[in-house]
């Protein structure tokens, strides 16, 4: 691998000078196919002998020198050790193995392609392509809208690649997605990838040269939003081959679609579209052939992921059952011209059959198929057909019938996959085309087919291999030109004005005369004789011309071309059908369309004029688009696995002009950004240099060219410095005049440049991010701590507010009680002073008038006391004379009055009884303050009761806080 790279690094270090300069290297103005210079004979036999090294080259703009036999070379080493994917410049070349390949494209490769710093960097591969178009969308560069082509012959493989990459997308998308909306992107996802089996069953069919060819061209445009996360996506189809329902050409099948049905359904399902096992179908020839593709439970479980439900999907598999039926009716040539041609006695039950599945009239159907109706002023004339007008009238109305069930399918699928405009803002669109063909016989079918593959390698062709090199030579790099093989006289002769294949086509379908092979055919000869892109075999008796495509030269037979372009269908079927019991055949064929279409008879719209018109919408998409191309080669025409023929893959890459690719790739700058545009995006990368300041700021109102320029210099300087310092790296000036150059109003880079610039800039983004992040944080933290500070103080003051208003209640609680203290301590005085007598009262034998407020608080009366007893009571005691034993008699009022009085006096519990114990011989204050005669009145308070002992047990004697004896003398 080092040798081969040293040889080559030469060339491609040294394309571009300083300033710009001479572009040298691999240019060459002729390509010899067949025989190579002398000058490179010695590098062409060096380069083959080293076998052991072909398959290491994984970029085509390596090989030196560039030749197709080189190239040739290259890829047969490779596909020799299974790599089927080479970089050949901008373009990807995809080889065909023919055989599955599970682990190339399982979902952790495209998590790491996906997740790569530089997927450039891996060894070659379409996700590589996906994921470059996808980056674009993020960068947001213009335009932002990205294409991806994938181009081939029938059997290259562009059908697998287009579903690789839808499946990589959906992947993406979903994978990235938040996970509040992770239930909605698996539903679009799921939705967008089963469009895929329906497509395909209604559409490919297996032709000769591949086993699911697509018999209809597509454009999917995947839909994201801001975010790049897909939210919806759209199909547009064009020119679906509708003749195949009625004929297919021979050893090949009609659509997948009516073998699925045959293998794949139950017996409920056969007995419900009357076709029992065993049963035969003129239109569903090699029958016995199966393909991976035969299978009908995929399909169904995409339908009803999609919403189509089960009766919907009976009502369509009831039509294409009724299709097969009316295949099967075949007609009688009639002895009288004034009578209808009968109708075969064996297809009599498949007529019927037909018109019970289709719900239509039997004897209406037979009427239509037999009898036409000419409309001659405001009168209609009803007019038998032959045998060969009967069996066009069938096969029309079958073509009719499934290309307008397959569009209604394509108008279902968008509505349920895509998305309001309002939701995505961007798109990545996949093109997914028929390839060029190239069989025995050809008509129109095939002349569309690569009028289109024609148009894609005009726009490759006007994309890259001119509009660059002019755009170079604008710019001011010098540039010699690479020879390259345009096909615009090609297009000129299908499409060019006034006079082409397709104008005198148009001219001819709207004669309203029955069309003559042979006259088109003289007609083709005098008006297109000057272009040297068609011929014709005079020796030859089936009238025909030949064209002389960029893959190729292809002869088209002139019998019933000018039939096909006209298309009519009868206005009398249509009525047939929009009569139709059947609610979906009723519902597709009573549109406004439909009407206008048929209101005379026949479309005024021919074929040609309505391909070539869905084909300039088609390409004026590409163009506003950023293209990215994908080769897909196949390598044998047998589809054998693993098998590589030189001869069929030489041509190949001869025709779609992959050699002079490889040519401008290799000296040429495949990406290019204005020099506003360019400042605008890196100008940053100036700015937060560690390095010497330059001015990157571009003014809106300067539109100087030569300012842009000094600024675009300044800033590329720039990065050489970054790239200089980092000695890993290996940035020199030789390899930055190769990666990058300024021209006069545009940067002009290479993908490796591209993906330096985009580092430095999102590590600066980053940085400015921290930064960001970090003074975010700081003003965070401190508006977190003012916060915290503010709240500290409020709840200090509402503490202290709150302590105050406390104290303040305790204070005024405190002198209310202190208040009450001294009036209870005034009243208890009071009361002493009254209990108390003093010297006069011991003269007085009268008993004192008491205190009303004594009086109020209740009394107690003592009589005939013998001997001083204790009474406990509060706020005083009373000591009587003690005595062995005393009766005490005592009234109270209220219930709490006597219980007081039993509390205050001082008696022990003895069995059964209570014994007054006197106070004569134990402690306590013996005095005589009164002379009590009769009875004495004992007053107590409610509140000291609170203290009283009420439960008397045998415990020492408790005494009152004032213990008086009172002494009775005789």
């Amino acid at each position: 691998m080092s040798s081969a790279e040293d040889r080559v690094r030469p060339n491609v270090g040294a394309r571009l000078r300083n300033g710009g300069g001479t572009v040298e290297g691999l240019v060459h103005k002729d390509c010899p196919y067949l025989s190579l210079n002398n000058s490179l004979e010695g590098e062409l036999h060096a380069f083959l002998t080293d076998d052991d090294q072909l398959h290491t080259y994984d970029d085509l703009t390596k090989v030196n020198p560039v030749t197709p036999t080189t190239v040739l070379k290259c890829l047969q080493a490779r596909y020799s050790v299974k790599v089927f994917y080479t970089h050949a410049g901008c373009t990807l070349v995809a080889l065909n193995p023919f055989e599955p390949i599970p682990d190339l494209y399982s979902l952790e490769v495209m998590k790491e392609y996906h997740c790569a710093p530089q997927p450039q960097e891996f060894k070659p591969h379409i996700f590589i392509v996906a994921e470059e178009a996808y980056r674009n969308v993020q960068g947001q560069l213009e335009p932002v809208n990205q294409s991806l082509v994938v181009s081939g012959e029938s059997g290259a493989g562009k059908t697998w690649t287009s579903r690789c990459l839808m499946k990589y997308y959906a992947t993406v998308a979903a994978s990235s997605s938040v996970e509040k909306s992770q239930d909605t992107v698996e539903r679009i996802e799921k939705r967008v990838l089963d469009s895929n089996p329906i497509m395909e069953a209604f559409g490919n069919a297996c032709t000769l040269r591949n086993n699911n060819s697509s018999r209809f061209g597509k454009y999917i445009q995947l839909q994201l939003d801001r975010c790049q996360l897909l939210v919806g996506a759209s199909v547009q189809t064009y020119l679906l081959e509708k003749t195949r329902v009625a004929c297919q050409p021979a050893n090949e099948r009609n659509f997948h679609i009516f073998y699925q049905m045959m293998k794949g359904a139950t017996d409920e399902q056969r007995k419900e579209w009357k076709m029992p096992h065993g049963q035969r179908f003129v239109w569903l020839p090699k029958a016995e052939k199966h393909v991976e593709e035969d299978c009908f439970q995929e399909t169904i479980e995409a339908m009803v992921h999609l919403g189509i439900n089960k009766e919907r999907q009976r009502q369509i598999f009831r039509i294409l059952a009724g299709l097969l039926q009316l295949g099967n009716v075949s007609f009688s040539s009639s002895t009288d011209d004034s009578q209808p041609c009968d109708i075969k006695e064996q297809s009599k039950d498949f007529l019927q059959r037909a018109a019970e599945l289709l719900r239509v009239s039997a004897e209406e159907l037979q009427m239509c198929l037999r009898v036409r109706t000419l409309k001659a002023g405001k009168q209609s004339v009803l007019k038998p057909c032959c045998q060969a007008e009967c069996s066009m009238r069938r096969d029309c109305l079958a073509k009719v019938i499934y290309a307008h069930l397959f569009e209604w399918l394509v108008t279902f699928i968008n509505n349920s996959i895509c998305s309001d405009q309002s939701t995505w803002s961007n798109f990545i669109g996949v093109l997914d085309v028929y390839g060029f063909e190239c069989f025995q016989i050809n008509n129109l079918e095939q002349l569309c087919i690569n009028y289109a593959n024609e148009k894609l390698q005009q726009h490759f062709v006007a994309h890259y291999l001119r509009a660059q090199q002019e755009e170079y030579v604008s710019e001011g790099l010098q540039w010699s030109f690479v020879k390259y093989q345009d096909n615009q006289s090609c297009l000129d002769l299908i499409e060019g004005s006034p006079v082409s294949v397709f104008s005198l086509l148009n001219e001819a379908s709207r004669l309203n005369r029955a069309s003559d092979a042979k006259t088109f055919r003289v007609r083709l000869e005098k008006e297109l004789c000057d272009n040297v892109n068609i011929s014709w075999d005079k020796f030859n008796k089936v009238p025909h011309f030949t064209v002389a495509h960029y893959a190729g030269k292809v002869d088209y037979q002139i019998q019933g071309i000018v039939e096909k372009n006209k298309d009519p269908v009868p206005p009398e079927l249509i009525s047939l059908l929009q009569q139709s019991d059947d609610s979906l055949l009723h519902q597709i064929f009573t549109d406004k369309e439909t009407d206008s279409l048929t209101t005379k008879g026949l479309s005024k719209v021919t074929v040609v004029s309505k391909f070539k018109n869905s084909l300039e919408s088609l390409m004026k998409i590409l163009h506003a688009t950023t293209p990215h191309y994908t080769r897909c080669i196949k390598p044998n025409p047998d589809c054998k696995p693993l098998t590589f023929e030189k001869e069929e893959v030489i041509m190949q890459l001869e025709a779609c002009g992959i050699v002079e690719t490889i040519h401008i790739s290799a000296a040429g700058f495949p990406i290019r950004i204005p020099f506003r545009g360019f400042t605008q995006r890196y100008g940053l990368i100036a700015k937060y240099s560690r390095f010497k300041s330059v001015s990157h700021c571009v003014d809106s109102e300067a539109d100087s060219s030569d300012f842009l320029q000094q600024e675009v210099e300044k800033l590329l300087e720039v990065v050489s410095q970054h790239q200089a310092a980092d000695a890993s790296c290996g940035f020199d000036s030789e390899k930055r005049n190769s990666w990058v150059h300024c021209g006069r109003t545009k940067v002009f880079l290479t993908q490796s440049m591209l993906g330096l610039l985009e580092d430095q800039r999102k590590k600066i983004l980053s940085r400015c991010a921290f930064s960001i992040q970090c003074c975010w944080l700081r003003y965070q933290r401190r508006r977190r701590q003012v916060r915290l500070t503010s709240a500290t103080l409020i709840q200090a003051a509402v503490r202290s507010w709150l302590v105050r208003k406390q104290v303040q209640r305790w204070n005024r609680a405190a002198a209310v009680i202190q208040n009450s203290w001294k009036k209870w301590r005034d009243l208890l005085k009071a009361l002493a002073e009254v209990e108390l007598d003093d010297a006069k009262d011991l003269v007085e034998e009268d008993v004192p008038v008491l205190n009303p407020v004594i009086r109020e608080r209740g009394s107690v009366q003592l009589s005939t006391i013998q001997e001083p007893v204790t009474v406990r009571g509060w706020p005083m005691g009373l000591a009587l004379a003690s005595a062995p034993s005393i009766t005490v008699s005592l009234t109270a009022t209220g219930f709490q009055k006597m219980m007081s009085v039993m509390a205050s006096l001082n008696l022990p519990s003895r069995r059964r009884g209570y014994k007054v114990e006197t106070n004569q011989y134990t402690q306590g204050l013996a005095s005589i303050r009164a002379q009590p005669k009769g009875s004495i009145k004992l007053h107590y308070q409610r509140s000291p009761l609170l203290y009283a002992d009420r439960q008397p047990d045998m415990k020492s004697d408790v005494t009152g806080f004032n213990e008086i004896l009172l002494e009775k003398t005789l």
